[in-house]
């Protein structure tokens, strides 16, 4: 960990030394909560098949997934 640390320390260095933007971190960005995935209509049907027989709509059926 430290050596990544010690990387990520130079790389900040650096961008300010040479004027430029230092990125926000990842884990303090806000996100929407939405973004949208494209699947072959293969899947797209087995997991609305797979929704229905669960009596649940498609996107309950993907966030279960994802956060799985």
């Amino acid at each position: 960990m430290v050596g990544i640390r010690q990387m990520a320390a130079e790389v900040v260095a650096d961008l300010q030394n040479n004027g430029e933007t230092i990125p926000e971190p990842i884990a303090e960005k806000r996100y929407s909560g939405e973004f949208r995935v494209r699947i072959p209509p293969e899947v797209h049907r087995a997991l609305a098949m797979q929704a229905a027989e669960l009596d649940i709509n498609l996107n309950r059926l993907a966030r279960a997934k994802l956060a799985a």
